[in-house]
């Protein structure tokens, strides 16, 4: 499906004839329900969704040759001053990509009339994948798993606020939480959001109202690969669209921080997902050796991976609550069934041990995440990690701590910058594009 010119003659190709059956059937589908328009959607790299409608009569055309889509959608617009780097001076913000479909994610929208939408992977015009691309990036480090013999069960939790109908106090918008969406509430609202989400492949485990203001909890149900992703990605869309016809907004961002975290739980299995690589025993409080080097992975590269988890300066607020004193870091503890730590141990339940990563806010693209924890865990066990050996190794050097978290986003860009290991995961085109990005941002917040 990534190739631009298919060789229609050589229909004897097993791919091409997978494809174009594929593409047969999804048009059936279409038919059957009536579906007028297809949503060509990829993510940027805030995780906001990016896409192109079109008509149902084009899509056997755009699914095999994809969809033209200027690349500054995806890439967005830097610093001027930028452009001494090589690479952001090449990029061409007004050059096209392609979306390509990846037509096994094709869902029919149930919130929407007649729209059906498909999950893109972005390329050059030549073929070759946008390097900037979250989606190819942690697809990228899933085949790196892949090839170590291991792969990923994980799921993310979602925390964020229902605002009522905004209303203009004095020319300013404001937002008021609607602070009555509790379970037994408005139960039109969430049984759509539920019902929907399903049919169109986010799998929502649970929900619930939460602790903060028209604060709800959405989990997901553990998937392998790259669905987890997939499904976060589905619902940040979705919950807006499905908000909006109610007269709600749906947000992921908060100015505190403290009401939008977004962990991911996660688990290593083997090739054939059948046996928990982290489970030492049912219901027994331990890690295995293959867990506590994923866990040492996790806190040695705890402070590059954090501006990825966290990626404004209000999401990175809620890490104060690590210590109590006034630092420019503070130490990622972790333990067993303790959810105020920045990695939980949970050994209960019928999903076995798994890892949570509270790093991660729900403001944080859900690829990003799902990569950068892959890197960080896989690293540690490559390398044989454990805590007790990093503890020792740290009371030997003056360097940044492998456990700390930088309370500052500048000075987590510059801890991601310094970690060979995870610059050389996410690639070098990556991460020199998300650092000038980021510290463009601040400028800019600094100006406002």
């Amino acid at each position: 499906a990534s190739s631009r010119e298919p060789d229609v003659n050589g229909l004897e190709s097993p791919t091409l004839l997978h494809l174009f059956s594929h593409i047969e059937f999804i048009k059936q589908q279409m038919a059957r329900d009536n579906v007028q328009f297809v949503r060509f959607e990829s993510i940027d790299l805030h995780g906001v969704s990016r896409s192109k409608n079109v008509p149902s009569r084009f899509f056997h055309e755009k699914a095999i040759h994809g969809v033209a889509m200027p690349r500054s959608y995806l890439e967005l617009t830097l610093n001027p001053k930028d452009n001494e780097l090589d690479y952001i001076n090449a990029t061409n913000f007004n050059c096209d990509i392609i979306l390509n479909p990846d037509l096994s994610t094709f869902r029919i929208l149930p919130w929407t009339e007649q729209t059906a939408r498909v999950i893109c992977d972005s390329f050059t015009v030549l073929g070759n994948p946008l390097m900037t691309s979250p989606r190819h990036i942690a697809k990228k480090q899933l085949s790196q798993l892949q090839d170590n013999g291991f792969s990923l069960h994980s799921a993310f939790t979602y925390e964020f606020c229902i605002y009522g109908i905004t209303e203009v106090v004095n020319s300013k918008t404001i937002s008021f939480p609607a602070a009555t969406i509790l379970n037994n509430h408005d139960q039109t609202f969430i049984q759509e959001l539920i019902e929907g989400m399903y049919y169109a492949g986010a799998n929502i485990e649970s929900f619930s109202s939460s602790s903060g203001p028209g604060q709800m909890e959405i989990t997901f149900h553990p998937a392998f690969g790259i669905d987890a992703a997939d499904s976060a990605f589905t619902f940040r869309t979705g919950i807006k669209e499905v908000a909006k016809k109610y007269n709600y907004v749906a947000s992921f961002f908060s100015e505190s921080g403290f009401y939008n975290s977004g962990p991911l739980s996660h688990s290593l299995w083997d090739l054939n997902g059948q046996k928990n690589l982290f489970s030492v025993g049912y219901g027994v409080e331990d890690l295995s050796d293959i867990g506590k080097n994923w866990l040492s992975g996790l806190l040695a590269h705890t402070a590059a991976i954090s501006c990825l988890m966290a990626p404004t300066t209000s999401c990175r607020k809620p890490y104060s609550k690590y210590s109590k004193e006034t630092k420019e870091t503070v130490n990622a503890k972790w333990a067993y069934n303790d959810n105020s730590c920045a990695f939980n141990v949970k050994c209960h339940g019928g999903k076995g041990t798994h890892i949570e990563n509270k790093l991660s806010s729900a403001a944080a693209n859900p690829y990003l995440v799902l990569a950068a924890t892959i890197a960080a865990g896989l690293d540690g066990v490559k390398r044989g990690l454990r805590y007790d050996d990093m503890l020792q190794e740290e009371n030997l050097t003056a360097d940044l701590k492998h456990s700390s978290i930088p309370l500052k986003l500048e000075d987590a860009l510059v801890a991601l910058e310094k970690d060979s290991c995870i610059r050389e995961a996410l690639g070098e085109t990556f991460v020199r594009y998300f650092v000038a990005m980021k510290h463009y941002e601040l400028e800019t917040e600094e100006m406002d």
